[in-house]
C-alpha cells in the first residue's frame, strides 16, 4: 500500500460496524445496525462469493507475506459494544466469517473512563472470548480521543497503553489500530508506526485497494439508513470511491477547526 491518486486494482470492501442492537442510545443510533439487518447483511456477504479475511490477513498479503483470495472482504467492529462477544460474534462464527474488532480500552475496563457517552459495553475480561469466536483483536485507543488534535505525550499514551493492555491480556502481539472517528494526520500515522503497529484503519467511506495506504486503510461505515442494496453494491465493488485519494480542502479545514477547538475546550467526543 502507498500514497497515490488512484487505484487500478479491484476494490476491496472493508465494512465498519459499531453496535448491533434494536434500541441503542441516541448518540450511537446513526451508526447502529439492527440484529435483523445485520444478519441479512452477513448473508449477503456469504452470497456475494467474497472471502472474508481479517485485517492481519489483508495486511500480510499486501506486504508480500501471502496471497489474498480473488474476492476478499474485511469485516471490522469498533469500540466494543455489549453485543460484540455475544450475538454478534455468534452470528459471524455460525457463518465462518472472520473479522477484526478494535477495542477502546478505557470504555471496557472497570474503573477507567473514555470520551464515549454511556452505552452498553463489553468488558475487558470478555476480550479472550472474542478470539475464541474467531475474531481478531486490535486497538481503538484508551479514550476514543481525536488523535490529530493531541500533543505528542497524550498521543503516545493513546497508542501505547491499549496495545500493552491487550497484549498482556491475550499473551500475543496486538498489531492493528483504528483511529477514533477515523481522524488522523501524517504525524499520527508516523506515531502509529513508531509504536509498533503494522497497520491502521481510518474511515473515509470508501472501498480500499491494494494501492491504499497501510496506515489509513479506507473503510465503509454502516449507518442505520443504509439498505441491503447498498451493502450488495459495495460487495460488488461499486457504490463508493476507491482509495487512495488525497484529502479534500474541506477535510483539511475541518481538521484545523477541530485542533483549534481542542485548544479552547479540551478533548471532546463530538466528531
Amino acid at each position: 500500500m502507498h500514497d497515490g491518486g488512484g487505484a487500478a486494482e479491484p476494490p476491496i470492501p472493508v465494512l465498519l460496524y459499531h453496535a448491533v442492537m434494536d434500541d441503542p442510545p441516541e448518540w450511537i443510533a446513526e451508526f447502529t445496525v439492527t440484529p435483523k439487518d445485520f444478519l441479512a447483511q452477513l448473508d449477503a456477504v456469504v452470497a456475494s462469493g467474497r472471502t472474508p479475511v481479517t485485517v492481519s490477513g489483508l495486511v500480510a498479503a499486501l506486504r508480500g507475506g501471502g496471497e489474498l483470495p480473488p474476492r476478499p472482504v474485511v469485516l471490522t467492529f469498533d469500540d466494543g459494544f455489549a453485543d460484540l462477544p455475544g450475538p454478534t460474534a455468534e452470528a459471524l462464527a455460525v457463518r465462518s466469517l472472520p473479522s477484526t474488532a478494535y477495542l477502546t480500552t478505557g470504555a471496557i475496563t472497570p474503573g477507567l473512563r473514555s470520551l464515549l457517552p454511556p452505552a452498553p459495553m463489553m468488558t475487558l475480561s470478555q476480550v479472550p472470548l472474542l478470539e475464541q469466536y474467531g475474531m481478531e483483536v486490535g486497538t481503538h485507543t484508551v479514550t476514543h480521543a481525536q488523535l490529530d488534535t493531541l500533543p505528542a505525550a497524550a498521543l503516545r499514551r493513546e497508542l501505547a497503553e491499549p496495545k500493552a493492555v491487550l497484549e498482556d491480556l491475550l499473551g500475543h502481539e496486538v498489531a492493528h489500530l483504528a483511529y477514533p472517528h477515523g481522524y488522523n494526520s501524517r504525524g499520527v500515522r508516523k506515531a502509529a508506526l513508531r509504536e509498533g503497529y503494522a497497520s491502521a484503519v481510518a474511515v473515509r467511506h470508501a472501498l480500499t485497494s491494494q494501492s491504499d495506504e497501510m496506515y489509513r486503510i479506507s473503510r465503509l461505515i454502516l449507518r442505520r439508513t443504509h439498505t441491503l442494496r447498498d451493502v450488495e453494491e459495495w460487495l460488488d465493488g461499486r457504490g463508493a470511491r476507491v482509495a487512495p485519494f488525497r484529502d479534500s480542502p474541506a477535510t483539511a479545514g475541518w481538521r484545523l477547526y477541530r485542533r483549534t477547538r481542542a485548544l479552547v475546550r479540551g478533548r471532546v467526543f463530538a466528531g
